[in-house]
């Protein structure tokens, strides 16, 4: 009976261990489950997290990401000195303003335009006039490169007396970065709601996301405006140019360089000038002159006729008058 009772228990034992054994399997399967769900989530955030880091390695300039890298491991690092990363690049908008006198000022614009255009540049305005009919003045808008912008200043200033300057530098290396990073941020939020409008089936998911995708692409297209004007004004430096003439230069430089040769020429033209005047004179007066003429022409046939009729008239009279005969 106790061998027996034995051989009756043995079964259950067995039966138990197999519960055991299928509950643990159960238990590993849905481990492995939940650890393979964890670790899909979390690729995908590594995924997100790579593409935004991505995103703002592309927005941010080459200089500052690796002066990023070098940083983290000079932090690494508990007894090195830090080592220090590559220098930015630094976007500096550069204007002056020149104002100076010159004896011509058809030369010195001549000579301002060969300067700008022979190191790059261009001449964006100009405006030359004159004033009182004596001398003329010149207002010129230059646009140089950065790299001759202190060269060509200085060479505009040598063309004759310089009257003022003014110059100025303003340094937006923050903003340019900021709208380049605006612009990639930008553009893949442009990409992600293209990449919605692809999988929308409603029409008015549709139409939420064209009105999404138009806002985003206008805002996408101001920043890169602004983008292109900062690049322009960080690329060419701006110099506006003042030229004008000294009032009396001409009749100065006469005084003092008088010679024969002046005095013949200034007493041509004087006689010109009275000739010319005298011409004038006869034009104006001719009509006048002709009217009294034919007048007086008229009064001296009248008087000539007037005292023939006078003696005509008493020798008629005493002709019937005859001398009484003698006695």
């Amino acid at each position: 009976m106790p061998y027996g009772r034995h051989t009756d228990s043995h079964p259950p034992i067995r039966g138990g261990r197999r519960r055991t054994r299928a509950l643990a399997a159960a238990g590993l399967l849905v481990t492995l489950l939940a650890t393979g769900a964890c670790g899909a989530s979390s690729d995908g955030d590594d995924q997100g997290a790579l593409n935004s880091a991505a995103d703002q390695k592309a927005a941010a300039p080459a200089g500052v990401g690796a002066g990023s890298k070098d940083a983290e491991k000079s932090g690494a690092g508990t007894s090195s000195a830090p080592k220090p990363g590559p220098a930015v690049a630094v976007h500096v908008i550069r204007t002056a303003t020149l104002g100076i006198e010159v004896k011509s000022v058809p030369k010195a614009v001549a000579a301002a335009r060969a300067t700008t255009e022979g190191a790059g540049g261009l001449v964006a305005e100009e405006n030359t006039e004159r004033v009182d009919d004596t001398h003329e003045v010149s207002h010129l808008v230059l646009r140089v490169p950065q790299d001759v912008y202190a060269e060509v200043l200085r060479d505009l200033a040598g063309t004759g007396k310089l009257l003022s300057r003014t110059s100025n530098a303003k340094d937006v290396t923050g903003q340019v970065v900021d709208v380049e990073s605006r612009i990639a941020t930008q553009r893949a939020s442009v990409s992600r709601v293209r990449d919605l409008m692809d999988k929308a089936e409603k029409l008015t998911d549709v139409v939420t996301l064209e009105g999404e995708l138009s806002s985003r692409q206008a805002d996408l297209e101001s920043l890169l405006a602004q983008q292109k004007s900062l690049k322009d004004r960080t690329t060419l430096a701006t110099i506006t140019l003042e030229l004008n003439e000294p009032e009396g230069e001409a009749n100065d430089a006469g005084d003092e360089d008088t010679g024969f040769l002046d005095a013949l020429g200034g007493g041509w033209d004087a006689f010109v000038t009275v000739l010319r005047w005298i011409t004038v004179a006869i034009g104006a007066t001719a009509p006048f002159l002709a009217a009294a003429a034919v007048l007086v022409l008229l009064w001296r046939l009248l008087r000539g006729r007037l005292p023939r009729r006078r003696t005509a008239a008493p020798g008629r009279a005493t002709e019937p008058a005859e001398a009484p005969p003698a006695p």
